[in-house]
C-alpha cells in the first residue's frame, strides 16, 4: 500500500518538519521505495532459519575474582591537580 502524499504531510506536521511541496514528493518517492523493499524482504522464506539473538555468537568473559592491593592515598592524590590534608580540591558548584 503506497503512501499517500497527505500521509507525508500528516507525519512531516507531527516531527514539525517544514517542507516544501517539491520535498514532499521526494520524500513520497523515497518511502514507497521503502516499502517497496520491506514487501521483497516479507517475500523470503525465513521458515529453516534458526532465530538468533546476535548476528555472532556472544559469550560472558569472566576474570577472576581476587583481591588485589589498591592505590594508597599518596599515589591516587599524585593525579589530581590539587590537593589539601589528604582529599581532592574541587571547585565549589554550589553557592550558599
Amino acid at each position: 500500500m503506497p503512501i499517500s502524499l497527505e500521509e507525508v504531510r500528516h507525519v512531516a506536521k507531527l516531527a514539525r518538519l517544514d517542507l516544501e511541496e517539491v520535498e514532499m514528493l521526494a520524500f513520497q518517492g523515497e518511502l514507497n521505495a521503502l516499502l517497496g523493499h520491506f514487501s521483497d524482504i516479507e517475500c523470503i522464506d525465513v521458515g529453516s532459519v534458526e532465530p538468533n539473538a546476535h548476528v555472532v555468537q556472544a559469550y560472558n568473559v569472566w576474570d577472576e575474582d581476587v583481591a588485589s592491593e589498591g592505590l594508597d592515598r599518596q599515589r591516587a592524590l599524585r593525579s589530581g591537580s590539587l590537593t589539601r590534608a589528604g582529599f581532592f580540591l574541587v571547585p565549589t558548584i554550589i553557592e550558599d
